[in-house]
C-alpha cells in the first residue's frame, strides 16, 4: 500500500467466510484479511479453501480491493511442511499480503513466496521502535502494531520506520497481550495461539471459600456474578484523525467470528468516517455512535490510545454483553418498485420497528 500522506488510511474488515466477504465488499472496506483454517487463528470459523480464496483475490483485484491471508499461528515443526506448501499455493494465487507472527514462518514465507508482501501480525507484540526497525530490517513490509500502544508510542514508531503501519480500532480487546495468553488452554484444553480460544476471559466468575465447597459468592453484589476479566470494546471512531496524523496507514477491524449484522454496521460506519477525514477539523456525527450502538457490545474504551481515562476505561461494566435490542432480522435479496423479496433470519411480528442498513 503506497503511504503517501495525502491518502486515506485503509479501511480493513474481516472477513471469516464467503458470505462475511460480500458483506464487506459492499459496505466499503478497501481490504480484508482472511485465512485457510490451518493456520490462521480462527480455527472454528468456515473460514477458506483453494477455490474461495482463489476467487476472493481475483475478484478483488478486478475491483480495486486487496486480500490478506493470515498464517499467524505459533507454529511448531510439524507445520512447517504443510505451511510451505500453503505458501506454494499463494504465491500461484497472489494475494495483496501474508500476515505472520513467528519468525520461522516469516523465514519460509520469505524463502517459498518472495514476491508476497509479508505483514507481520499482533501477535508479535510490536510495542517499541527498536522491535519495529527490527522487522523492517529483515525485510517485512506492514507492521500490525500491539493494541497496548499510546497514541505517542505509534508516532514515535512511525518516526523509525517507513514502511507500513496498521492498527486496530474496533472490536474485543483480549485479556493478556495477543499471542501471550495460555487462559484458554488452561481451562478448557485448547489453545489460543492455534486460533481455539474459548474467550474463557469472557465468562462469568464467582469466588469460593475453600473450607465451604458449593458456596458461591459473587465478587460485586449482583445476582448475575460478575466479569471480572471482561474488558470493553475498543473504539477508536472519535479519534481516527489522531491516528492518521501519526502516521497510520490501515484502519483495522476485529471480528472474523462475528456475524453479518457487526460487520454491516461497524464497516458501513467506518467507512463514512474515513472519507470524512479530509474535512479538518474532523468532526464526529452523533449518528455513527449511534449505529455502533445497535450491535451488541460490552461498552466502548479507547484503550490505551487515550491514556488520561483511567483504569475504568476496561473493566467499567460488570455485564458481559449489553444488548440494545437490534437483532439482525434478514438480508435484502431483491429490491422492486415498493417491494424487496427479504431472506428472515429472525421472526417478524405486527408493529416491529424495521431500520434498514
Amino acid at each position: 500500500m503506497n503511504s503517501d500522506d495525502n491518502r486515506l488510511p485503509e479501511l480493513l474488515a474481516p472477513a471469516g467466510n464467503p458470505e462475511k466477504l460480500k458483506i464487506a465488499w459492499h459496505y466499503g472496506a478497501d481490504a480484508v484479511y482472511l485465512g485457510f483454517t490451518e493456520f490462521s487463528l480462527r480455527a472454528m470459523g468456515r473460514n477458506f479453501d483453494a477455490e474461495t480464496l482463489a476467487t476472493a483475490i481475483r475478484d478483488a483485484r478486478r475491483t480495486g480491493k486487496r486480500v490478506y491471508v493470515t498464517a499467524n499461528v505459533i507454529a511448531h515443526n510439524r507445520n512447517l511442511q504443510p505451511l510451505k506448501e500453503h505458501f506454494q499455493l499463494l504465491a500461484e494465487l497472489r494475494p495483496h499480503g501474508v500476515i505472520v507472527s513467528d519468525p520461522g514462518v516469516f523465514d519460509l514465507l520469505a524463502e517459498t513466496a518472495p514476491e508476497l508482501e509479508r505483514h507481520i501480525s499482533t501477535q508479535a507484540n510490536i510495542t517499541n521502535a527498536a522491535g519495529a526497525r527490527f522487522w523492517q530490517r529483515l525485510g517485512a513490509h506492514r507492521l500490525i502494531l500491539a493494541r497496548e500502544l499510546t497514541l505517542d508510542e505509534i508516532r514515535d514508531i512511525r518516526a523509525a520506520i517507513d514502511i507500513d503501519l496498521e492498527c486496530f480500532v474496533h472490536g474485543s480487546i483480549c485479556i493478556s497481550y495477543s499471542g501471550k495468553c495460555y487462559m484458554s488452554t488452561y481451562m478448557t484444553g485448547k489453545s489460543a495461539n492455534a486460533g481455539d480460544c474459548t474467550n474463557s476471559c469472557r465468562w462469568k466468575y464467582d469466588l469460593v471459600e475453600e473450607k465451604r465447597p458449593g458456596q458461591y459468592f459473587p465478587v460485586m453484589e449482583d445476582e448475575h456474578g460478575a466479569y471480572l476479566m471482561n474488558s470493553k470494546d475498543l473504539c477508536l471512531i472519535q479519534h481516527l484523525d489522531k491516528l492518521m496524523d501519526a502516521g497510520v496507514n490501515s484502519f483495522k477491524i476485529e471480528g472474523r467470528m462475528k456475524g453479518i449484522h457487526y460487520l454491516a454496521s461497524v464497516i458501513h460506519t467506518y467507512r463514512q468516517a474515513i472519507d470524512s477525514l479530509h474535512q479538518r477539523p474532523y468532526r464526529v456525527d452523533p449518528s455513527w455512535l449511534r449505529e455502533l450502538m445497535r450491535i451488541p457490545n460490552r461498552g466502548y474504551t479507547t484503550g490505551e490510545i487515550i491514556t488520561n481515562e483511567g483504569f475504568d476505561t476496561y473493566y467499567g461494566n460488570t455485564e458481559r454483553v449489553v444488548h440494545h435490542g437490534f437483532e439482525l432480522i434478514g438480508t435484502v435479496l431483491e429490491i422492486g418498485d415498493g417491494w424487496a423479496t427479504v431472506a428472515l433470519r429472525n421472526s417478524v411480528s405486527g408493529g416491529d420497528e424495521i431500520l434498514y442498513l
